[in-house]
């Protein structure tokens, strides 16, 4: 209730504006942000109190059904945080941004790659999905630009003509991906965020991000399942 009660200054004020224009930002810059916002508002600074920090902002946006949340990079398992708008869950907070044939089309890479067994969809696969829109055909030189404006927009990231979700798509839209793909959607049981690339134990099906399997098994001699104690048979990254 201290939280609750802690009032909302200058400095959170300006932390949320820039994280709101931000989209997403990673936590090392969180936390120079925090310090400058702190210092140039001349109000009281301690370097390990961003949690708090973030709590009282987040207390203040509750009933505006909005959020700060803090998420993980699937790449490197750096953290990061979004402001997430808590009252539209669906991909319809995308719909002011994009037409109904660009959400089609990124709804169908969402399956692709949620279905995938790597967390990834090939350029290939998802260009071959453009003619098969039921709003409008789109062609392959179009889907091109649409996707290349979801990364850059970063819903979206590509590596070597392979696409996954971005880290502020995973934050934003965790609950639409785990109530609308609840057969394969699952959370790491590491850190129990939503696991897109994720290895998965064969024996019991539990799922970790590849981050989290280097930290986890880092300590271990023989690589054993958190869950079931069964040889973890995938590769250690």
């Amino acid at each position: 209730n201290t939280v609750m009660a802690a009032q909302m200054t200058n400095a959170h004020r300006r932390f949320l504006q820039v994280l709101m224009s931000n989209g997403i930002t990673e936590g090392s810059e969180a936390r120079k942000l925090h310090q400058h916002c702190c210092e140039t508002d001349k109000v009281y600074y301690a370097h390990d109190k961003l949690d708090d920090f973030i709590s009282t902002i987040n207390s203040h946006l509750q009933p505006l059904f909005m959020q700060i949340r803090k998420g993980i990079s699937e790449d490197d398992g750096r953290a990061y945080y979004a402001v997430v708008n808590l009252a539209e869950t669906e991909v319809t907070k995308m719909a002011s941004d994009y037409s109904e044939i660009e959400l089609e089309l990124f709804r169908k890479t969402m399956d692709l790659i949620i279905l995938s067994e790597n967390g990834f969809a090939s350029s290939t696969d998802i260009l071959n999905l453009a003619d098969q829109l039921k709003t409008k055909k789109m062609k392959k030189k179009e889907a091109e630009q649409v996707l290349k404006v979801f990364v850059e927009d970063k819903w979206l990231s590509e590596k070597n003509g392979e696409y996954t979700l971005h880290t502020r798509c995973i934050i934003e839209m965790e609950q639409y991906i785990l109530s609308n793909y609840q057969d394969v959607a699952r959370k790491c049981n590491i850190c129990h965020s939503l696991a897109i690339q994720s290895q998965v134990c064969e024996s019991c099906g539990i799922g970790m991000h590849l981050p989290c399997v280097r930290k986890y098994f880092r300590a271990q001699t023989e690589p054993r399942c958190p869950k079931c104690n069964e040889f973890w048979s995938c590769d250690i990254p």
